[in-house]
Order: C-alpha cells, then structure tokens, then sequence
C-alpha cells in the first residue's frame, strides 16, 4: 500500500509494553514483505496468534488442464457451467501460468470459516452482489464494480448480503500487487495526473474484536494444497493495528480514464501490477477527438503477452458476439483486432459506455478443462 492507516487502539510506540486492562500483555505481531524491508503492519491480539489446537491436511488441488492444442482466440461464457458454494468452493479456475491463476465464481453462501493464501496477494473484482469482507484488519464493506485487494498473509472471509446475486472474477498472483510504479512519487504518494489516488481507496473502516472461546477454523492455501487449523480463540482478537500493509476497496467507477486526439495504448488503462501481468480498468470515456480520429482500437499483436478481458457491463463496440461475463484470450502470436465493420463503423462515435477488465501476462497461459467446456469455438473464426 502507499499510505499509513490505523484503526482502533495501539500504544505509543511500537515494540514496547501495551497492556490489557487484566494487566497481561496485548500479543503484537508484524506482518510485513520482502523480509521486514517492504510493507508492513503492527496488529496487536487479545491471545496470541500462534496458539493452533489441530492441524489437518484438507485437500490437494489438482488444476486439470487442457492438451496442448493450436494457439487461437478464445472466447469464454462464464454464465455457463457455475459453481455454488462459498467464495472459495466456487471458484472455477480457468487459465493460470507461474505468475497468476485467473478464475471465476458465483458464491451462493457465507464462508464458515476463514481464508489465507500464502504465496501471494489476490484481487476479486466484484461484478455482482455486495456484502463483508471481514478479516483480522476490521471490516470492509464491498460492493459492485469494487476490486478488492488483499495481501497475502491477510486472513479473510467473505460473508455477502443475504438476497443478492454475486458474481467475481478472481486473480491470484505468485507475489505482490500494487498500483503502477509511475503513479507514484518518490515519496510514495500518487501522482497528480494518476487516475486514482488515495481518496479513491478504502481501507477496513470498522474493527470488530471478538474475544471468544470454541473450535475457530483457518484454511491456507500454499502450492497445490489446502491445509486446515483450529484455534481456540476466535481468530479476529485483534484490538488496534496501525502500518501501510491492509486490504482494501478500489471501485472501478473510480478510475480516471486517460483519453486523446488520437486512440491511446492500452497502457492508459492500467490501474495495478503485479509479478509477470498487469491489470487494467476501461471505464466510460470519451473517445478520441481529433477530426479524422479512428475511435475503434487498431489492429495489434501481443509480441510479449497474453491479452484477457472480462467485459462487466456496457457496449463493446470492438467486438460482435460479447455478452456480460464474457472472457475474451488474445495470445501472442496472432494479431487481433475489431471485428469486420467496427472500426469503420466507430468513426463520427464519441464516448462509450463499457465497463471491463483487462489482464496482460507476459508468460504464456495455460488454460483448464473447465474452460474448454464454455469455449465459443467459433470466436477464432469470427473475424472472417
């Protein structure tokens, strides 16, 4: 994160005596990157944080994915072939490489339980539904439109609001994820001509300390395996944390897009990256304005990456045949480009009204027999 926050109680200064009113000690704990050099926050705990009852292998998680087959254009409908369950159990994995395991899902319950993912942060854009993120740092009300960025380590469930239908679409990354470098200053603070700032991010907003005894359970996910602690105290103990390391709300709305005379790069829409990919935002904006400007993208090949759109909401007005939830593929390799009579038929049009998110991974993806069974087989063709 890029600024200092704090929430609840926390003593003076860090490292030093900070006592309950019993009189014992509250149990700090650090939790920072890159070894104590990089982001990090102070949390101090009623109980101490350490204290695992039982420890039980849940599951191994084996990704089954596709044969190799011929590199072309694909198009996934994610409305077809859901999951139910929690946020978790109905995660559907669709594409993944060293860097990044893109999925989807619908959670149709709360979790029991509580969630941490050990070899990196997560995003999940929330295209439908609202409710709780509730982990250790307080609570974080999401909503529509909200990617939510949680650092790994963070433990986490999410808890929707009952009636609502939820939809997401998850990213998890083998490290870190932050807002571009060239947003921010030396300082670490965003940029003047940065499209979001700091006001922009919402940071848990209420701590609620539980002081609890019973059979609390924690799930971690490292590698190809899930492994299940209980705890005798309810894990959520913390009183007061203070640091530059949380999870937090950005909503998509509020990104500023960046426009021109003439179509800009897609680099104009990159709101965060991450190890080996980038994500992107394109919001509702006017189109470019020079008097023969061509507002449709122009033809292009990704000689180093792996173009993924999922399209939220809006007219998509490079591509015929795109429905909301749709994932777009473009790999390196083929150029792509509008589909036949957009890029003409763009000319004279001046703003659109499209909501997506674009994913660029510079190693090549690999895709699970789960996408194979929403594949569009006919979108490779769709150009002719």
């Amino acid at each position: 994160m890029t600024y200092y926050y704090k929430l609840g109680t926390i003593p003076h200064k860090r490292h030093t005596q900070f006592r309950q009113p019993d009189g014992s000690l509250y149990h700090e704990e650090l939790m920072g990157t890159r070894g104590f050099s990089g982001v990090q926050s102070l949390l101090y705990h009623l109980h101490p944080p350490t204290q695992i009852q039982k420890i039980v292998l849940e599951q191994r998680i084996d990704i089954p994915f596709e044969e190799e087959g011929p590199l072309r254009h694909r198009h996934l409908r994610t409305a077809e072939g859901m999951s139910e369950g929690d946020a978790i159990a109905a995660r559907i994995p669709l594409m993944a490489n060293s860097d990044v395991c893109i999925s989807v899902a619908r959670p149709t319950e709360p979790m029991s339980y509580w969630y941490r993912f050990a070899l990196g942060d997560e995003v999940i854009f929330v295209h439908q539904g609202s409710g709780v993120l509730e982990s250790q740092y307080g609570i974080l009300r999401y909503r529509m439109g909200d990617y939510l960025v949680i650092p790994t380590g963070v433990l986490w469930r999410m808890i929707p609001d009952p009636d609502t239908s939820q939809q997401m679409l998850v990213i998890e990354a083998q490290g870190h994820i932050k807002p571009p470098t060239r947003y921010l200053n030396q300082y670490g603070q965003f940029l003047e001509n940065a499209p979001y700032n700091e006001r922009d991010i919402r940071p848990p907003d209420e701590l609620m300390t539980h002081d609890q005894s019973g059979e609390f359970e924690v799930r971690v996910k490292v590698h190809d395996r899930t492994t299940r602690y209980f705890y005798h105290h309810h894990p959520l103990d913390v009183v007061g944390w203070d640091g530059h390391l949380y999870p937090f709300a950005f909503n998509i709305e509020d990104f500023e897009p960046i426009t021109g005379r003439i179509h800009q790069p897609p680099t104009v829409h990159q709101t965060f990256e991450g190890p080996g990919f980038v994500i992107c935002s394109f919001v509702p904006r006017l189109f470019d304005y020079h008097p023969r400007s061509i507002p449709a993208p122009y033809n292009h090949s990704n000689v180093d990456s792996d173009e993924v759109i999922y399209y939220v909401s809006g007219n998509f007005m490079s591509h015929r045949g795109i429905e909301q939830g749709s994932i777009t593929v473009h790999p390196r390799g083929i150029p792509h480009g509008p589909h036949p009579g957009m890029y003409e038929g763009s000319i004279g049009k001046e703003r659109t009204e499209e909501f997506a998110v674009m994913i660029d991974t510079f190693q090549p993806l690999r895709f699970t027999q789960y996408a194979m069974l929403i594949e569009d087989k006919n979108y490779a063709y769709s150009w002719i």
